[in-house]
């Protein structure tokens, strides 16, 4: 399988020529430097004993790929593995960007690779059912997961216990401060750092009987459930090696936890949803309904400039990875013109390296001279303009330039990024000798270079992790770029149920000259749609409220069976099941603005009993065989026509816009502070 896939990768074979050849006549088509990564890894892997790991993934995702599920183009180390890459498990060519296989396994020390598998959350069950209709019911399962006691949950439940006013208990948690970056602290050193919780905890003895009882129980287990993302795979009947339960929703799951699991050795695969692949895959389908265009994500040029443009100018709403504020604001700074560049912003805009982004643009821009301690380094550094960036190149500079292993290269960037002091104690004179005696550097060069390596090192990044997810943020930015009004309708379609998320999109629209529109009972469908021929996105019906997707589906099968159009509201209700489409669902599409062009909203909704009632009667005589589907008598009588009555009721257009708000999530037409809007910008 490796054999046959890198000759579909690097020679532009078809695939499905490629796997009609034997192993013997690939290699020999293949140049020697990909020859030689290859026997390395496989190896490697042979030697660990990880074949079966590699074609296990290997074929779901070759299945849910041939079924048209988007997966991503990797995550984490295992990317940076050429034999993932031929196998199609991964997108990116661990050769062009200089990643290193033993990030991923090391010879030196077994441990279980770990592949984390990126599935758009729509069809991520597929992929796990998959699994279980090929491997038994039996052989796969989820795994639980524990909630643990963190702080502020410990001092609540022992407040409870204890009989402690809700207010007073409410009162000390609120006290207690929130985690940094999903990091808990320890409610004993909160205690003894911050002042306030010392007092308290001196000059109450109620709150220190809470404290103390609390600190006992931090960290012990409080619920269980299952894990978002990880599933088994055994050998044979999984109640031989570990105890199972049924969770909740009828989930079968194990009773152990991840790292227990994997101490079995048993194999283990995170599948995890993720939302910006579904927002791909739906673009691409909208791009095909209406351009007429079929895109393959995988084979988008590296270097587009209307791709770069776009991110140059920050227009980044969107864009995988890459939204932030202050994101933006460096994109622009940066101005990036290589998908390099792309790889190393999602690697440093994070708390630690952040403080290096100023040089790195600096030196990219020429505005600050790029230079390198030792010769030996510019290699490893010049695509980061002789910033340490990534793991990775820790790990290159100490094989090039120290004649470190493999292995003891993964050992260093270990040790130095959990600063492990023995084993950096070790490393620290291999390093300075091995340079020494390696490329003839001077020994004081090479201590003041551990020193940098010390400080940056902590910080480091995994490029392979970064060049991943900076691919989807290249993808994300390609389609925005080139297809923006699909882009954003399938954006919208991914958040419809987040009306925070939606509110910023639209605004997003109206900044790039993209009308977005009320939903409309002919030109809407489910999702968000782009209306052909004109810049404009239609409300998908999805997301109007107490509408649901059954009655969405009604409305579609009338519309088609009337040609793809409602005429009037006389065709609607003919065509259109009242049992399906009831009372609720219609008053919201009439509220929403669906039916606008059947009249007006006040009048529709005053007239709601006599359209239903209307509705029901012609459907009664379809029933009965009085009239067809399409009003022709059947009898001497004629079929029933349509009629509103006038109404004395008048709804204010300031009401109106309420039920946008409240059916859509926000105000779409209008908005009620529009005619303030000159006040307000000043």
């Amino acid at each position: 399988q490796v054999w046959q896939g890198l000759v579909w990768r690097y020679k532009g074979m078809e695939r499905q020529k490629s796997l009609a050849l034997t192993a013997a006549k690939a290699r020999a088509l293949l140049d020697e430097e990909t020859v030689a990564r290859a026997e390395y890894e496989l190896e490697i892997v042979n030697k660990m004993g990880f074949n079966g790991y590699f074609l296990i993934v290997g074929d779901f995702i070759n299945w849910g790929k041939d079924q048209g599920i988007v997966f991503g183009p990797g995550r984490g180390s295992a990317a940076s593995s050429i034999l993932a890459y031929a196998m199609r498990i991964t997108e990116i060519d661990p050769l062009q960007y200089d990643l290193l296989f033993e990030r991923f396994l090391n010879p030196d020390r077994i441990s279980m690779p770990d592949m984390d598998i990126d599935i758009q959350d729509t069809r991520r069950e597929e992929v796990i059912n998959y699994c279980i209709d090929k491997y038994g019911r039996d052989k796969v399962a989820n795994i639980v997961t524990f909630g643990r006691m963190a702080a502020r949950n410990s001092v609540r439940d022992v407040a409870r216990v204890l009989q402690v006013p809700y207010a007073e208990a409410d009162r000390l948690a609120k006290m207690i401060p929130p985690p940094v970056q999903g990091r808990h602290t320890p409610l004993a050193q909160s205690i003894r750092e911050i002042p306030d919780l010392t007092q308290e905890n001196s000059n109450n003895s109620q709150s220190a009987r809470v404290f103390d009882l609390a600190t006992k129980l931090e960290g012990t287990i409080r619920s269980h459930g299952v894990h978002a993302a990880g599933v088994v795979i055994a050998p044979d009947d999984i109640v031989k090696f570990v105890p199972l339960e049924m969770a909740q929703k009828g989930v079968l799951a194990t009773q152990y936890s991840m790292n227990p699991i994997e101490e079995l050795g048993l194999l283990k695969i995170d599948f995890l949803g993720l939302s910006n692949l579904t927002t791909i895959k739906n673009a691409l389908r909208i791009i095909k309904r209406v351009y007429g265009k079929d895109i393959e994500i995988a084979d988008i040029p590296m270097d587009d400039e209307r791709t770069f443009e776009l991110l140059q100018r920050g227009e980044t709403t969107g864009v995988f990875q890459l939204e932030s504020a202050g994101m933006r604001r460096y994109l622009k700074q940066l101005k990036p013109t290589v998908f390099e560049d792309i790889i190393a912003m999602v690697a440093l805009y994070r708390p630690g390296p952040m403080q290096w982004i100023d040089d790195f643009i600096a030196r990219k821009h020429g505005k600050k001279k790029i230079e390198y301690l030792h010769p030996a380094m510019k290699q490893s550094l010049e695509n980061t303009y002789g910033v340490i960036v990534y793991q990775e190149q820790v790990m290159q500079i100490s094989k090039e330039m120290c004649g470190f292993t493999g292995g003891q290269a993964d050992t260093l960037r270990k040790a130095i990024g959990k600063k492990i002091p023995e084993v950096m104690a070790k490393l620290k004179s291999d390093f300075i000798e091995g340079g020494v005696n390696t490329v003839g550097a001077d020994r004081k060069l090479m201590e003041k270079f551990w020193k940098q390596l010390e400080e940056f090192a902590a910080y480091c990044f995994n490029k392979v992790h970064s060049a991943c997810y900076g691919l989807i943020a290249y993808q994300t930015a390609y389609l925005k770029a080139h297809y923006p009004a699909a882009f954003m309708a399938a954006l919208m379609t991914s958040d419809y149920d987040n009306t925070d998320r939606l509110a910023i999109e639209i605004t997003e629209c109206k900044h790039m000259g993209i009308a977005v529109l009320p939903p409309d009972v002919n030109q809407s469908f489910h999702e968000f749609a782009v209306v052909p021929e004109v810049n404009e996105i239609r409300f998908g019906m999805d997301a109007i409220k107490n509408v649901g997707h059954g009655a969405v589906d009604e409305i579609l099968r009338a519309r088609e069976t009337l040609g793809g159009k409602f005429d009037d509201l006389q065709a609607f209700c003919r065509t259109v099941d009242p049992r399906v489409v009831n009372r609720k669902a219609l008053e919201s599409l009439i509220k929403s603005g669906t039916l606008d062009q059947f009249g007006a909203r006040s009048l529709l909704v005053s007239n709601i009993d006599n359209i239903l009632a209307q509705a029901n009667r012609f459907h009664k005589n379809i029933a009965s065989g009085q009239v067809d589907l399409f009003g022709e008598s059947q009898a001497e009588t004629t079929a029933p026509q349509f009629s509103l009555a006038h109404s004395d009721l008048h709804f204010s257009p300031a009401e109106q816009l309420l039920w946008e708000r409240e059916l859509l999530g926000i105000y779409l037409t209008r908005h009620p502070l529009e005619t303030y809007e000159a006040i307000l910008k000043g």
